[in-house]
């Protein structure tokens, strides 16, 4: 066999056909390198490539967004959308915005981005690896792939980032860094709300300056970007009361942004915890006028919130959805961040984003 072509999804660490391919020297390769491979002959285009725990699929759908108002020709794909090999190559001048997880790095060799970007690094899938400091280098791989005088921009909020921001200090002009807590007004950004969200625009509008695209264009890309479904996303307004899907935080980290983005809180939240606190949210306990836990984690996150905040054991989505409702005055959000995982009551993060909506919809 030339190679063994796998899906990110497979734990090559467990998996016994990974393990023979390793025996006899076949390398295990992914749909990524298969393009970074294909990538000699296509038209002439570039690559921006993100990764990052937390936010590289709204980063790269706002890169993808802000090039398509530019009218310069672009695919997204990687870990988002259709598979980059799904699509067809795009004309001379195109640009491939990649988002890629830690698990399509792995099984990535050769893609030199022309245009790479981490935002952060927390803890997560660290079944996959051998502790937090090896799935922080398979981030890093990113840049080891990079030719020196490609454009690397890093989100410098986390040490593990800094760290690989500060190993790349040599490239000067080409390394931009992203630091926390930069002042923005992003009032003309309806989609584009919370500390986590200013720090996706900063990185995407690096990119599109590294790309030369016009500052018109970005600030139009930015006005005009309506977000991704299940994150941040406004499901209706009900009596005065905002109701917003974020299913896709699966962890405390990923939620904490949620919970500085508004004032007034009814925060649905547990699941398949990938961790035993709620540390990363604490700073914003203030904000939460009443929790509403649900799932496998539900008492253990139930216990960690009293007598900080008021907080309900609901068990399931749809009893949280009416306890939040009967709740809520006007002026408050109800915000489904769950922190965890959704597999130990739903099939996916989508999924469980979906039944809230549903849930929501049919509020009379």
């Amino acid at each position: 066999m030339d190679a063994l072509v796998v899906s990110p999804g497979v734990p090559l660490k467990r998996h016994p056909v990974a393990a023979k391919a390793r025996a006899s020297d076949v390398p295990i390769l992914g749909d990524i390198e298969l393009f970074a491979q294909a990538r000699s002959d296509l038209p002439r285009h570039k690559v921006v490539g993100i990764t990052g725990t937390n936010g590289k699929s709204t980063t790269t759908a706002l890169v993808h967004h802000i090039l398509q108002t530019a009218k310069i020709p672009s695919l997204m794909g990687g870990n988002i959308g259709l598979p980059i090999l799904e699509q067809q190559p795009l004309t001379e001048g195109g640009v491939y915005v990649l988002e890629l997880s830690s698990y399509q790095i792995d099984l990535t060799q050769s893609l030199d981005c022309d245009v790479a970007v981490l935002l952060n690094i927390t803890p997560d899938h660290l079944d996959r690896y051998d502790g937090f400091d090896a799935y922080a280098a398979s981030k890093a791989r990113l840049f080891e792939m990079q030719s020196p005088e490609h454009a690397a921009i890093i989100g410098i909020g986390d040490t593990p980032s800094a760290l690989i921001a500060r190993s790349l200090s040599a490239r000067s002009e080409q390394l931009t860094k992203i630091a926390p807590g930069v002042c923005m007004d992003q009032s003309r950004w309806p989609s584009l709300q919370g500390p986590h969200n200013a720090q996706n625009a900063l990185a995407a509008i690096a990119v599109a300056q590294a790309l030369g695209v016009s500052e018109a264009a970005i600030d139009e890309g930015l006005r005009s970007f309506t977000g991704l479904p299940h994150r941040m996303e406004r499901v209706r307004t009900h009596n005065g009361v905002a109701w917003v899907n974020d299913s896709k935080a699966t962890n405390p980290e990923s939620t904490a942004p949620a919970l500085a983005a508004f004032d007034r809180i009814h925060w649905i939240l547990g699941g398949e915890a990938k961790s035993d606190d709620l540390d990363a949210c604490a700073p914003r306990f203030g904000h939460i006028a009443s929790a509403y836990t649900i799932g496998a984690a539900g008492p253990r996150f139930a216990a960690i919130l009293a007598g900080k905040v008021p907080v309900e054991q609901c068990g399931d989505l749809a009893t949280a959805v009416a306890a939040a409702y009967r709740s809520a005055a006007p002026g408050d959000t109800v915000l489904l961040s769950p922190a965890c995982a959704s597999f130990d009551q739903f099939r996916d993060f989508e999924d469980r984003g979906n039944q809230f909506r549903t849930l929501v919809e049919a509020l009379a």
